[in-house]
């Protein structure tokens, strides 16, 4: 009985013991949930007020509002899509406040609302083009910033066409000419399906400049290229500056060029359009496209052949070539220099020198004052190779610098230097023993201008020969371009 009670009485002191701890977690639980939902109610509370700045664009709470909570920007970083206050900023155009929390908080540039856009959108959207100029001056990087449908700042100005701010986006950024959307347009795609023809002057004109002309012959998700679209809806003004830059064989995913697209949709009946049709018409018959695999499947080129043995292929991805590959390139235009320069120096200092006076040799012939003192065949020999020597290496330089900037130069500074080597054998030449010799004589300085004539010649028609195939490749040119031409 008695082992019992005491049993019976451990058994409530446990009771009272867990019912007494139990209270004390309720009661933690209970100041927790209180401590926590007083912090989100001042949190929502701190999130109202700096919208409300935002909205008012009032600088001077900002700041007071980060004296309160410096962390208060911070939070928008820990979730992916939000509505940031530059959101509000750029929705509502306050300027000087936007920027100055693009100051404090870059990052906030670059944050998409749960509807895609980010502040710069907004801005282009509600027509802040102030803010906006303010975006791309702090910075430029902004321009690249893609939201809903990978639409970017200049995507967004080629549709409204807004010129003055297209070409200052341009000159901002130049790489976001090369931006897509998720239907792969380009800002020329959209500034001519929105009948923006200003603007895709101005875009027209910028991608000359930047020698970027491979851009006009992208291709959307449907194959279309500008050229097409613009025959699709009769811009013949757009065709009008398009018909020579671009491919007009060019084909889309339907099979159809340009042309067949024109002539479906709108019938050659005004005489503008008739003039364009028909001359591009002619430059369609006179040059056909091939298609990529057809181009890979041909035979290299002497060009492509040079480019692998120096390690520039013809393909993109030579952009990140191997450092051995410039250094054979280099020591090559190192020792072609050097050959040069020597041949060159001999051409003008042969072995024996020259004669001071007019006189007559040990022979009994006749000399010339300046001309060499060496025998007739002896100089015949030294002038020969050497002048071989000096012939190879303009040919390994011409190699080497065709399709580089002002090649076209080099290549007339080439043929003069020749010419003026062949003028000093000329004057510096002896009078051979007898006129026999005269035949070698003649046939050497005939040989010496038809071999740098040929030289000219070849290596500039392998040039346009290699340029004109890659030319009429149904894709972007750009992506056979050497490593060399794509550097520039």
């Amino acid at each position: 009985m008695c082992g019992r009670n005491k049993k019976t009485k451990t058994v409530e002191a446990e009771e009272e013991a867990w019912l007494l701890v139990m209270s004390i977690v309720v009661d933690v639980n209970r100041s927790d949930i209180c401590e926590s939902s007083s912090r989100r109610t001042r949190d929502e509370s701190v999130f109202e007020k700096l919208k409300k700045a935002a909205q008012d664009g009032d600088i001077e709470e900002l700041y007071k509002l980060i004296a309160e909570e410096q962390n208060i920007l911070d939070h928008f970083d820990e979730v992916p899509f939000c509505e940031t206050p530059l959101h509000v900023a750029a929705e509502n155009g306050k300027t000087h406040f936007a920027m100055e929390l693009v100051t404090l908080k870059p990052s906030l540039a670059l944050k998409l609302n749960v509807s895609g856009f980010t502040p710069v959108n907004l801005a282009l959207q509600n027509n802040h083009m102030r803010m906006v100029r303010g975006f791309i001056a702090i910075d430029r990087s902004l321009v690249r910033i893609m939201g809903r449908g990978r639409i970017t700042p200049l995507h967004h100005v080629a549709r409204i066409g807004d010129a003055e701010l297209l070409s200052e986006i341009l000159m901002a950024c130049p790489f976001s000419i090369e931006d897509l959307t998720i239907k792969r347009e380009t800002a020329v795609h959209i500034a001519v399906k929105n009948h923006q023809f200003m603007a895709f002057k101005v875009l027209f004109g910028w991608i000359k400049r930047a020698n970027r002309v491979e851009i006009l012959d992208w291709k959307d998700e449907d194959g279309n290229t500008v050229f097409h679209i613009a025959a699709a809806i009769n811009q013949t003004e757009v065709m009008a500056l398009l018909r020579k830059s671009v491919k007009i064989a060019a084909k889309n995913l339907n099979g159809k060029t340009a042309m067949d697209i024109f002539e479906a949709h709108q019938p050659p009946c005004f005489p503008e359009a008739r003039t364009i049709l028909r001359s591009a018409k002619e430059r369609l018959f006179s040059c056909s496209t091939i298609t990529l695999a057809e181009y890979l499947s041909k035979d290299l080129t002497f060009l492509e052949k040079r480019n692998n043995f120096l390690g520039l292929s013809n393909l993109s991805i030579s952009r990140a070539r191997p450092l051995t590959s410039s250094h054979r390139r280099d020591a090559i235009y190192v020792v072609v220099i050097l050959i040069i320069t020597t041949s060159f120096q001999a051409g003008f200092s042969p072995p024996g020198g020259f004669w001071q006076e007019d006189g007559v040799d040990h022979h009994n012939v006749y000399r010339k004052a300046g001309q060499m003192t060496m025998s007739f065949s002896n100089a015949l020999i030294f002038n020969g190779f050497n002048g071989f020597a000096f012939l190879s290496s303009l040919y390994v330089i011409m190699i080497l610098t065709i399709g580089l900037p002002m090649w076209k130069l080099i290549y007339c500074s080439t043929a003069c230097l020749g010419l003026a080597l062949l003028a000093s054998y000329g004057t510096i030449f002896p009078y051979p023993n007898s006129y026999i010799g005269y035949i070698p004589l003649i046939t050497f300085v005939y040989a010496f201008p038809s071999i740098i004539t040929i030289m000219l010649f070849s290596v500039f028609m392998a040039f346009i020969v290699d340029k004109r195939g890659r030319r009429l490749v149904d894709f972007p040119a750009s992506c056979f371009s050497s490593s060399h031409e794509l550097s520039l």
